[in-house]
């Protein structure tokens, strides 16, 4: 900022225009000097937004004048002679105005070329850095912003250098094509001040030593030139920018990315579970192996050797179906809910490159969606009550189809599609009773359809169920896999393309059923010279042409197969050190086929290398709902329990498994707790059964589990000193275990239960006397009641209560916790469904405050207060909170500010749990029916930086995050924030 203290200028703003005003005596520099640092520090965004309207209107001006001057020059020579006079008479009127010497300008370039980023972001903010000196015309410094904007290139910066020997209306003819901004920071970081006053030297000679005619004959030629160059600027095509990282990005750029930077207060770090209803792809196979799947609202890019994920976050709802391109390249992912959204992302950046809004007007989501295998057109079934086939040309980026049709109900739920491998003008769908088959008429945007109906008669048998469908290898026929082990034949009638339509339109007719195998086929696809079906039994198949069976895998005792992805990469020819099994065919020849990734039922995924015939399991993930989830006290580890009867605990910081277990058929796990010391784990089951584990084995401290309950246990508890453990069930019951000392061991006993609440139960803490250090038990109901309990007159089979007090009238309570010691008086917080946050005093149970709490489309379910690491941190205390599909932050104390809360979708389907790290790093949420849970990093300086709370050093740039209420859905580019 040097220059701009050498040379300050006042802007003002008048009539819509910018004006520049002389700086007088050196004392009123001075102050103006200090007025314009309090702009930029502090930028006006409706003097900004008027700038840059005025600088697009000026640079349309300047583009139509070179157009008319540059058809005028190849009219005549009389016209020629009057754009020389009119070009002298400019000449004159800009050298009296404009005083900028060339030393001026090549400082000027140099201070734009090494602009800090605080200096970048105030010449975004509308106050430039002041390089020129005296007084200059409106249009010089419009055309420095236009240059500064715009980013040009260094041809433009020596063109740039000539303003006192050319014309102004040479200077609008002879900007050259502006380049992108990415090109300018290459540029300018390699061209030093000494280089370029060199290139400058070299390229112009001393303008005295021209003649004439040479000058304006050279003129002539640049003006040509840059109409050229402008003209083919403004044709009407699409194309990328240069410094597009899209276009230049490579398959093994994604994981080499730093998504350290994190703006966010809440940042997904890692997603525990899939969804193994949906596929999963196999995108790289060489030098890295790479998989793609969903997991509830975010697909999940995972590199399985470098134990990284990259999510690819936007959608609203929960991701109903994707697909990929043949090249692996490009992913298509779309979701089922209101305001559904298909994005195209780029696998080798995780950028989306295109997002599609109104893809179901009528609400429903899509249900299935296909994608060619030259990833140029897109198509999808909606999940409506009448099912719509959209061919999206998404490369286009359109907002609507190229061509529709609506489906009859009788044709059934159509879920699967497919393109044609060789023709993106044939599809394929079917219903579990109706196969269809398309022909796409691109001239005039009309998709024709054929739906034979087939029926036991058909055949003369059973037929069975469809499953998916598929083009045959020869290219004639479609092949339809049933429950039933079946294939159903279709031939493929396709009148030639001269013929007339009284020949008929594309249509199929059934051929014939053939009788594959006994087990029902689940996956059917084509992969080389083969045709591979999975099966319920965990079989895995390879048929060739003629559907006679080449060879198949059966011994690895899998699930009921869900996907089967082939690599891109084909199969190594055989050497003497490979080692393919031989086929199944009477020549045995050697049974050679590309790597594959298997995806089953039981959320299981492997990877199957083709020499040598070897299965690896590359993860075991829950099947069933996942509502159970707790974090160690003072380990990095979290225990995640499912209603399949599976508890997994993991290193969140390694991202390692450690160890699991799983329970007898039946058994469930609803809720999890460590115990205060780390060393034991609390389980209640969804049938009623309690169990205490070790911690570190999961084997079971107690020779039976407690089974004194019905219904499913919803909450754990222990106390403090770990001596009581306190569970509630569906049934509104309250139990309470102790530990007794018996022949020198601690073993855990049933003390009492009572069934004290009238509705269900929505919190069961354990908190301490003051006096006595003694434990105490308070449950809260959704009756609206408030339960504390008397535990040292308690004993077998009779819980004693101590006091019992209203929390509400019209609301009911949603949750509580211990407020931290912020002040004096100790308080329980209290949540309800009116969107209220109540402070209770901790001994007489009094309401001493009621304020609103976050809002953010449903009552607060959870929450919990973030530990602190040191002393100093006691008075800067902060809370986590999930609703029903969202998780949060908040700043204590709570004061009704809604700008110190900031939330997310998490699980759009319903979160199901929440827990905290024991450092406060992390908050971990439990996606319940969408079989997930996500960790998400903790960032308290952006959350104060959202709320205002956060004073910065004086000239640091400033951040301003979006976090009011209204901002609940990340945008597909994840654009949350203003810079």
């Amino acid at each position: 900022m040097s220059d701009a203290e050498e040379n300050p200028l006042e802007e003002t703003e008048e009539y819509g225009e910018i004006e520049m005003e002389e700086g007088g005596e050196e004392e009123e520099e001075e102050e103006e000097e200090e007025e314009e640092e309090e702009e930029e520090k502090y930028p006006n965004d409706e003097g900004l937004e008027n700038m840059q309207q005025e600088l697009k209107e000026d640079n349309t001006l300047a583009w139509r004048g070179s157009q008319e001057e540059g058809e005028a020059e190849r009219e005549g020579a009389e016209g020629k002679e009057e754009g020389e006079e009119f070009g002298k008479e400019e000449a004159a009127g800009a050298h009296e105005e404009t005083t900028v010497k060339p030393q001026e300008i090549t400082k000027s370039m140099i201070s734009l070329e090494r602009l800090t980023p605080t200096d970048s972001q105030s010449i975004l903010s509308g106050t430039l850095p002041k390089t020129y000196s005296g007084r200059e015309s409106k249009h010089s410094l419009q055309s420095e912003l236009l240059e500064t904007f715009e980013l040009p290139s260094m041809a433009s910066q020596l063109e740039f250098l000539d303003l006192d020997l050319t014309t102004s209306a040479e200077q609008q003819l002879s900007s050259p094509e502006k380049q992108p901004s990415g090109e300018l920071a290459e540029r300018t970081d390699q061209r030093p001040q000494d280089e370029l006053g060199q290139e400058r030297r070299h390229l112009e000679p001393e303008r005295g030593d021209l003649e004439p005619e040479k000058r304006e004959g050279r003129k002539e030629t640049r003006v040509l030139y840059v109409n050229e160059k402008k003209e083919k600027e403004f044709q009407p095509k699409a194309r990328i920018p240069k410094g597009s990282l899209v276009s230049t990005a490579t398959e093994d750029i994604l994981f080499q990315k730093d998504d350290g930077a994190n703006v966010y207060p809440l940042a997904m770090t890692w997603s525990f579970g899939w969804n193994s209803s949906l596929p999963v792809y196999y995108i790289q196979d060489e030098n890295q192996r790479v998989l793609l799947y969903a997991s509830a609202n975010t697909a999940v890019i995972y590199n399985v050797f470098k134990n990284n994920q990259h999510h690819l976050q936007g959608h609203p709802n929960v991701i109903s179906c994707l697909c990929i391109s043949e090249d692996r390249r490009w992913v298509a992912t779309a979701d089922k809910g209101p305001e559904c959204l298909i994005i195209i992302w780029d696998c080798f950046t995780g950028i989306p490159v295109h997002t599609i809004f109104d893809s179901c007007p009528e609400g429903g989501g899509i249900r299935a969606m296909a994608i060619t295998h030259d990833a140029k057109y897109l198509a999808t079934i909606s999940d409506a009550e009448i099912q719509k086939v959209c061919i999206w040309r998404w490369t286009l980026a359109v907002e609507t189809p190229a061509c529709t049709l609506n489906l009859p109900k009788e044709y059934g739920f159509q879920s699967y599609l497919t393109f044609n491998p060789t023709n993106n003008k044939e599809l394929v769908s079917n219903s579990k009773t109706q196969a269809i088959y398309y022909m796409w008429y691109e001239e005039g945007d009309i998709l024709v359809h054929s739906a034979p109906l087939l029926t036991e008669k058909t055949f003369n048998k059973l037929v069975g169920k469809f499953s998916q469908s598929v083009f045959h290898l020869n290219l004639t026929q479609i092949l339809s896999a049933t429950m039933e082990g079946k294939l159903v034949v279709w031939d493929i009638y396709r009148p030639p393309p001269s013929a007339s339509t009284s020949l008929g339109f594309p249509h199929i007719t059934p051929c014939k059923l053939v009788h594959l195998q006994k087990e029902g086929i689940t996956v059917l696809t084509t992969v080389d010279s083969y045709v591979v079906t999975g099966d319920i039994r965990g079989n895995i198949k390879f048929y060739d042409h003629t559907l006679s069976i080449v060879n198949w895998y059966s011994h690895f005792k899998l699930s009921s197969i869900r996907s089967l992805s082939f690599s891109k990469t084909p199969a190594t020819p055989p050497t003497e050190n490979t080692n393919y099994p031989p086929d199944y065919t009477l020549k045995g020849d050697l049974f050679i086929v590309r790597n594959f990734i298997i995806g089953t039922s039981d959320a299981s995924v492997y990877h199957l290398t083709a020499d040598g015939t070897k299965l690896e399991k590359l993860f075991v993930e829950p099947k069933d709902a996942i509502c159970a989830i707790s974090c160690h006290p003072y380990q990095p580890l979290i225990a995640i329990g499912s209603f399949c009867g599976m508890i997994k605990v993991w290193d969140y910081e390694q991202k390692k498994y450690l160890f699991s277990r799983i329970f007898e058929k039946g058994l469930g796990v609803q809720s999890l707790t460590y115990n205060p010391e780390g060393a034991l784990l609390g389980a209640g089951f969804t049938e009623g059964t309690v169990y205490i584990l070790d911690a570190m084995s999961l084997e079971s401290e107690t020779p039976e589990p407690f089974k004194y309950s019905r219904t499913s246990v919803t909450h754990v508890s222990f106390s403090h000193d770990s001596q009581y453990m306190a569970t509630a069930d569906v049934s509104f019951t309250v139990a309470v275990y102790v530990v007794r000392v018996k022949n020198g061991r601690r073993v855990w006993e049933y003390l009492a239960r009572l069934r004290s609440h009238r509705k269900s139960i929505r919190s069961v803490l354990f908190g301490v006397h003051l006096d006595s250090n003694e434990p105490r038990l308070l449950s809260l109901g959704r009756d609206r009641l408030l339960i504390e309990y008397n535990l040292l007159k308690s004993y077998k089979d009779h819980l004693e209560v101590l006091d019992i007090q209203r929390t509400d009238q019209g609301s009911y309570p949603t949750c509580m916790v211990w407020y931290p010691p912020l002040t004096k008086e100790l308080f329980l917080l209290i949540c309800n469904s009116g969107y209220k946050v109540k402070l209770f005093n901790s001994t007489t149970k009094m309401c001493r405050k009621t304020l609103l709490g976050p809002v953010y489309g449903s009552p607060i379910e959870q929450i919990q207060i973030l530990p602190v690491k040191t002393p100093l941190e006691l008075q800067k205390r902060y809370m986590v909170f999930i609703n029903r599909d969202k998780v949060g932050l908040q700043i204590l104390p709570v004061d009704g500010n809604p700008h110190k809360t900031s939330a997310l979708i998490c699980h759009p389907s319903g979160a199901a749990g929440m827990d905290v790290s024991y450092d406060g790093r992390y908050t971990f949420t439990a996606g319940g029916q969408d079989r997930s849970v996500v960790q998400w990093e903790i960032n308290l300086r952006h959350l104060l930086m959202s709320s205002g709370s956060l004073l910065l050093k004086k000239g640091a740039p400033t951040v301003v995050i979006l976090s009011s209420p209204q901002i609940q859905r990340a945008a597909p580019a994840q654009s949350q924030f203003l810079a």
